[in-house]
């Protein structure tokens, strides 16, 4: 609900604010403001150990990062408790029905093997203190399998983590890391996936003769249902579908039919479908055609004569992709003008929330959007993403966050 981990460069320091963000590449940047240096942080001072362990970073870093490490596990496991029938019992047996729950919910989780394993350590842990002879013996038992079970955790875990990072990687060549160049415009986008590989999709192309030689910008936008892998395999099969059918030369019209019919093909009856905004941006002229299928609508900050500045949304389209081979599209259209920004985006942004659960909602959005300041795309960009970041703080989120942001000159 994001470019992807790794691929961006660092993002200028907007006035007033301290972080520091990576984005991809934006066309062009300006001069900004010299950074306001930030605040001491406690730091524990010690040898190379701490710094080993702790990968110099400070305490107040390595608390937010357990504090979201933890908020996600406890969500994680949370999901295989039954809430409704806690709910209904006396509050002072909640906790203990909690508690239950969530230790059967990590028991699960591992293989029939290591459960026994781990009830043979439990259980020698509790010999440690009832038998008082030979007390020591089974503490070091109980320790030594409690070590093994968590090695082989971390032993799946660290394939699982590489073999993420390879997908990861396969999955940054299918997305721009930079911008294809626009004439009399400027572009930058930003992608953030919920885990290492993300169901979101941005591109930004052009199909046949570059902006130089009068080719127009296909822009594209999407989010496949679901996260993870089987979310950014499906995101693979679309913008291979994509590319494939906007480089036959067919009209946008005839474009999104065909992407349909092969989004249906590979939906599993529909569970899987793909919202979408699909655009043609025609440089010369500043036209953008354009189809949104059942995705959040994009929008167009205009600036009026009078320095006020007006919203427009981009709905025209139809459902979203691979729901039915029957669907129909309509095209619209818009004439951009000079200093018009257009912002596309994924539902990962509006419904980013912060640690008490509420989320960022489209009205925050539209909102932060009409105090864009006139800068570039990348800078605008950076803008937008620290209004969501300062909301939701340190909170992992549950979705990709993905933004593509053209700007006229």
């Amino acid at each position: 609900m994001s470019a992807l981990p790794g691929r961006g460069k660092q993002g200028t320091l907007l006035p007033g604010n301290r972080a520091l963000l990576r984005y991809t590449d934006g066309m062009s940047t300006t001069a900004t403001p010299p950074p306001i240096p930030p605040p001491p942080k406690r730091r524990i001072r010690g040898g190379g150990l701490w710094d080993r362990i702790s990968e110099g970073k400070e305490l107040s870093d390595l608390w937010v990062q357990f504090s979201a490490d933890a908020q996600a596990s406890y969500g994680f496991y949370g999901k295989d408790v039954d809430w409704k029938s806690i709910n209904e019992l006396p509050r002072w047996r909640r906790p203990r029905q909690i508690a239950k729950q969530i230790f059967w919910a990590l028991l699960m989780k591992m293989t029939p093997a290591r459960r026994v394993f781990f009830f043979v350590a439990l259980g020698m842990l509790l010999l440690s203190l009832l038998v008082q002879d030979d007390r020591n013996l089974y503490l070091l038992i109980a320790t030594l399998c409690f070590l093994l079970l968590l090695s082989l955790e971390l032993a799946d875990k660290v394939t699982m983590k590489r073999d993420l990072e390879i997908a990861r990687e396969i999955q940054s060549w299918l997305v721009p890391s930079k911008s294809p160049g626009v004439v009399g415009a400027n572009l930058a986008f930003h992608t953030r996936p919920q885990n290492s590989v993300a169901g979101d999709y941005y591109d930004a192309f052009y199909p046949f003769e570059d902006a130089g030689n009068g080719g127009k910008l296909f822009l594209a936008i999407a989010d496949v249902a679901g996260k993870s892998i089987p979310a950014a395999l499906l995101m693979a099969t679309f913008q291979a579908s994509l590319h494939t059918i906007a480089r036959q030369g067919v009209p946008l019209e005839e474009l999104v039919l065909r992407l349909n019919r092969y989004a249906c093909a590979h939906s599993l009856d529909g569970m899987r479908f793909t919202t979408a905004v699909l655009g043609e941006y025609d440089p010369e002229t500043k036209r953008l055609d354009y189809v949104n299928a059942g995705h959040n609508a994009p929008v167009i900050r205009r600036q009026n004569g009078n320095g006020n500045f007006a919203i427009e949304r981009l709905e025209v389209g139809g459902m979203p992709f691979g729901i039915s081979p029957e669907a129909e599209y309509k095209t619209g259209t818009v004439e951009l003008s000079s200093r018009d920004a257009l912002i596309l985006f994924t539902d990962g942004v509006v419904e980013a929330f912060n640690q008490s659960g509420e989320e960022f909602t489209d009205q925050r959005w539209t909102a932060a959007i009409r105090n864009l300041p006139d800068w570039d795309a990348q800078l605008s960009l950076q803008f937008l993403m620290q209004r969501v970041d300062e909301f939701v703080g340190a909170t992992r989120q549950s979705d990709d966050i993905t933004c593509l942001i053209l700007r006229c000159e």
